[in-house]
């Protein structure tokens, strides 16, 4: 199995492209189902996850072009010929999920396995049949699947009891083509839900009040085709953040939305990292000052972000003092803690809150990457560790994150794939370049 090699690199420099939003892009993919004409998406990430939800649009009968060296698709679906994807590919990516809301949509009916993903705590999907059977569509479960139909779907409202993007983003497509006038309320507020919006409108769809918590879709008979180009993924943006302010480095990145990070970019500066909002991008810089420890708690959007608190907790680690971190959107999210503190870091969690004392020696060992945002993490935590790190089942790592390796080191990181079959070290053990 592929690891990453991760050795210390010194402050990193340069600049950073943002690749489009992975979050963003799936629930797209998957609105493309609604129409029978052509859909071009622009700003595709080439990803593992997008490959595994193109192959499961085919086996439903769309037809999809790859260009993904130029990071488009083009995707036509003129039928639907499958309503029940294959396990093997759903079973890979939990987002497989959201193709239920366009098939109850486009032909009345979907039967689709339980979804997986990262292990990273109970994510059910009740919300989403909730939503389903409120539109009037009859759910049945049972022996790993969950099937859906509905001879023609009605408008309601729906309240959700938790601000489920992925409950948000099917229900939303389930009612772009129901009789009457669907809202969501206490609906997520995420900018993957706005994206998602925008695209279904600009294939003829109403939908008002995306990005708020209250969500109003009036149905429409029939959509059509249309060119989208996705937003860029905020992840990936405070990834590169963090890592500039682990490695005390300088970092310029480009193609970020500053709004959408709002809550890392203030953290950081309340740590006394310099972030600048320029017209070239937002230019992070840990060069200068002594920084100070700072707690965060996760919240949904517009609050810190649950898929930043396993990369900003390894810039904790590096921080003098004491910080405190608070998960309250999943309660399995702390699997990190116990490699990051393998590595040397002083790490004490009790339910959904750690404490960490900053300021530890980090030296680098042999981890793994229980999912792709702790993953990430122990890349910046080896970043800064002494001797080399090994960072195992990094697929976690490439199902979210395009070029990793590539734009880590034109940044100045040591870094290295190695694959099974391949050599990439020398007698001594140093990574070659």
């Amino acid at each position: 199995m592929a690891k990453f090699i991760v050795q210390k690199s010194g402050p990193l420099m340069g600049e950073v492209e943002i690749s489009g939003s992975k979050n963003a892009v799936l629930p797209i993919m998957a609105a493309t189902l609604l129409c029978e004409e052509q859909c071009v998406i622009m700003d595709v990430p080439k990803l593992r996850d997008v490959d595994v939800m193109s192959q499961i649009l085919v086996r439903i009968g769309a037809n999809v072009k790859d260009e993904l060296e130029q990071n488009k698709l083009t995707v036509t679906t003129s039928e639907i010929a499958e309503t029940e994807p294959p396990y093997g590919l759903v079973s890979k990516m939990r987002a497989s999920f959201v193709i239920m809301g366009p098939l109850l949509a486009r032909v009345g009916r979907a039967r689709i396995p339980l979804p997986g993903g990262c292990a990273i705590g109970s994510r059910p999907i009740d919300l989403h049949l909730k939503g389903f059977a409120a539109l009037g569509a009859k759910i049945v479960e049972g022996s790993g699947f969950v099937e859906a139909q509905a001879d023609r779907l009605r408008g309601t409202t729906v309240y959700l009891d938790f601000p489920s993007v992925g409950a948000t983003e099917n229900i939303m497509m389930a009612a772009v083509m129901a009789e009457g006038t669907t809202v969501i309320e206490n609906a997520a507020e995420e900018p993957e839900i706005v994206d998602l919006a925008n695209f279904i409108n600009k294939m003829g769809g109403r939908i008002k009040g995306a990005g708020t918590d209250t969500i109003k879709i009036e149905g429409v008979e029939k959509l059509h085709g249309t060119t989208h180009h996705v937003i860029p993924d905020r992840i990936e943006t405070g990834t590169f953040m963090l890592a500039a302010a682990i490695t005390r480095g300088n970092v310029l990145i480009k193609n970020s939305l500053p709004d959408h990070v709002k809550p890392v970019i203030a953290k950081l500066r309340e740590c006394g990292v310099s972030v600048e909002d320029t017209l070239e991008g937002l230019r992070v810089d840990a060069t200068r000052g002594k920084f100070t420890a700072t707690d965060i708690k996760t919240m949904p959007y517009p609050g810190f972000p649950t898929d930043m608190q396993s990369i900003f907790m390894a810039f904790l680690t590096t921080v003098e003092g004491k910080s405190t971190v608070i998960e309250t959107v999943f309660e399995n999210r702390f699997m990190h803690v116990s490699e990051l503190s393998r590595m040397g870091a002083n790490i004490t969690t009790k339910d959904r809150s750690a404490t960490i004392i900053g300021g530890a020696k980090l030296t680098g060992t042999q981890v793994v990457a229980t999912d792709l945002r702790a993953g990430a993490a122990l890349v910046l935590a080896g970043l800064v560790a002494e001797d080399f790190t090994e960072v195992d089942e990094v697929y976690h790592i490439e199902r979210g994150c395009e070029r990793f390796v590539d734009k880590f080191s034109a940044l100045g990181a040591n870094i290295v794939k190695e694959s099974p079959d391949s050599n990439n070290y020398n007698k001594y053990g140093k990574a070659e370049q």
